[in-house]
This record gives structure tokens, sequence and C-alpha cells, in this order.
């Protein structure tokens, strides 16, 4: 039986590593039919998402499965509970790449964005996807440590994002609310993105160590 449980562990943590993979690679396609009104990489991320989805539901079930054949407790039950809650997080990232491509799409055959943004942008995309290839590295091989900077990888998106308002709200903005909108609409996408890659460092650490961000930081506090 506990062959068969660590099976199933490494059924599952192969799984995360697809989906991390996948939706790195989504986000990258997505950002280049943004930046070049390419319609054709747009299609293809939106096409699929369907297969980020799907491993979804295979870690859902194979839990699902996990848990009422093998009844875990303690640690265990945590790295097993930990793996849907990632599943969910890189299911939403995603989601989010998927957004983008559409807004690609949408806007095809302009550019989704003015030459303005475009450094901005771009600029968001190159964290984002250092963010993921963290992620997709700490699932073959966690470490607390290395999930932990992934907070202060999010505060460079932040700052990125303040920028780009900044630039869409100075009153010489020539390109209209509507422009300024999907700008702002993108911002997001990519903020978001970062926001689930840092869940899911916290849900690393979590199962590395057994307590939650949160009582770590009061722990240090007092």
């Amino acid at each position: 039986m506990r062959e068969e449980y660590q099976a199933d562990l490494v059924e599952v943590s192969r799984l995360l590593v697809t989906m991390a993979e996948s939706v790195r690679a989504a986000l990258r396609k997505a950002t280049s039919a943004l930046l070049t009104a390419d319609l054709k990489a747009a299609q293809s991320v939106i096409e699929r998402d369907s297969e980020v989805d799907a491993i979804y539901e295979q870690v859902e079930l194979k839990v699902a499965d996990t848990i009422a054949r093998q009844a875990p407790v303690a640690s265990d039950l945590r790295r097993v509970i930990t793996a849907l809650h990632i599943a969910a997080d890189l299911e939403r990232m995603g989601d989010l790449a998927e957004h983008v491509a559409k807004t690609a799409a949408r806007r095809h055959p302009s550019p989704a964005v003015p030459a303005e943004l475009r450094p901005t942008f771009k600029g968001m995309a190159e964290v984002a996807d250092h963010m993921a290839e963290k992620i997709t590295n700490l699932l073959g091989k966690p470490n607390a440590e290395t999930a932990a900077q992934l907070e202060s990888d999010d505060d460079a998106i932040d700052d990125l994002e303040r920028e780009l308002f900044k630039i869409m709200l100075a009153d010489d903005w020539p390109y209209g609310a509507e422009t300024a909108i999907d700008g702002a609409l993108l911002g997001r996408f990519y903020e978001r993105y970062a926001d689930h890659a840092v869940n899911i460092g916290e849900h690393l650490i979590y199962l590395i160590t057994g307590e939650t961000v949160a009582s770590q930081n009061e722990d240090a506090e007092s």
C-alpha cells in the first residue's frame, strides 16, 4: 500500500510540473501575441487552455482517489491537500494567460498596446516568466528559501503596474479611454498571475515547514 501511495504522489507531482510548464509557455506566447499582434499565437493560447483545465481535473481526481484509498494523515495529508491548492492556482494562471491572448485577438490586426506601454508589459512578462520558471523548479525540488523569494519577485510586478498607470493617467496620454482600459486590465492579468505564483510559493513553504507564512511572520515579530 505504501508503494502504491508513493506512486500516486509521484503522478500528482508529474501532473503539477506539466501544468506549471504549460502555464509558463502560455503566458510567453500570449505576451508575444500581445506585443506583435500575432493572431495565430493568440488563438493557440486560447485553444490550449482546455489542456491545462484537463490536467487540473486529473489532479483533483487523483487526490480524491488517493485520500479515499490511502486515508493519509499528518504530513502525508498535507502533501496531497497542498497539491490540490497548487493545481488550483496553476489553473488560474492559465486562465490569466488566456485573458491576455483574448485581448490580443480582440484588437487584431492592431496591436493591443501602444508603443509607449510595450516596454512596461515586456518587463512584467519577464518577471512573471521568471516566477513561473521558479515554480516549475520548486515543484521538482521544493525549497522554502527559494519559494519565499517569490514574494519579492511579485513586488517588481507591482512596481511595473504602478509605472503602467502613471503613463496612462498622464495629461499627455493620446490614446483615449478604451486603450487605457485595455492597458489597466492587461496589467491586472499579469499582476494576478504573479499573485497566484506567490500563493504557490506559500503552499510549498507550508508543505516543507508545516507552518503558514502568516504564522512564521507572527513568530518573527514576537
